[in-house]
């Protein structure tokens, strides 16, 4: 596990985009749970950043809407897009990510 960010950093509802082990990771937090994912949707690239969070755990693409379950990165609309996620760890305020 890697140091990625402090919990408080990230806003609730929001993301946050860090860089860990030389990886664009983008965290994002919803119902105080923190997730860890991929910086660029699996179909088409677009950059998750401008991703909406419209319910707790599932985060749409901003291009074509598709929703994935933050916790496993499955796609709900298109099972063969799964986006890909990093265990997380709260360690105090400290935000841990393991890449690899």
């Amino acid at each position: 596990m890697v140091f990625a960010a402090k919990n408080a950093e990230i806003p609730e509802w929001g993301k946050k985009l860090v860089e860990v082990e030389g990886q664009s990771i983008l965290l994002v937090k919803t119902k105080g749970a923190v997730y860890a994912l991929e910086r660029e949707c699996p179909h088409q690239g677009a950059p998750m950043e401008g991703a909406f969070l419209k319910e707790a755990g599932r985060i749409s693409c901003p291009r074509h809407g598709y929703r994935f379950d933050l916790a496993t990165g499955a796609c709900e609309d298109r099972p063969e897009f799964t986006l890909r996620v990093y265990p997380v760890e709260l360690r105090g305020d400290d935000v841990y990510v393991e890449i690899g």
